[in-house]
């Protein structure tokens, strides 16, 4: 099953160093970098505010969890968003795409 992972980084150059090992490394597809935004949250009890940019990932439910591993190895922060929505529908041979190039 096709998902979409959304992952945060806190500065472009990471963000591009952990999409391009995804692909390479065919855990993913395709990733899309968003440009910079700003995120609020909660963090030790405090309210915080940082510029982030956000990787929409396009990978595989079977490979999520080398995924998830290789991004934890990759990223910087203590505590990394990473996140998987299940895509219930779409294009199928967009579908059929993501699937054949994630292994």
């Amino acid at each position: 099953m096709s998902i979409v992972s959304i992952i945060t980084v806190g500065d472009l150059r990471q963000g591009e160093e952990i999409a391009r090992r995804l692909v390479e490394e065919r855990l993913a597809a395709c990733v899309n970098i968003l440009p910079s935004m700003r995120s609020v949250y909660r963090w030790k009890d405090r309210v915080e505010e940082s510029t982030e940019f956000m990787l929409i990932v396009k990978t595989e439910q079977r490979v999520f969890e080398k995924m998830k591993k290789r991004v934890l190895e990759l990223h910087s922060y203590e505590l990394p968003e990473i996140i998987a929505l299940n895509v219930s529908e779409g294009l199928e041979s967009y579908l059929d795409w993501i699937s054949s190039n994630v292994e």
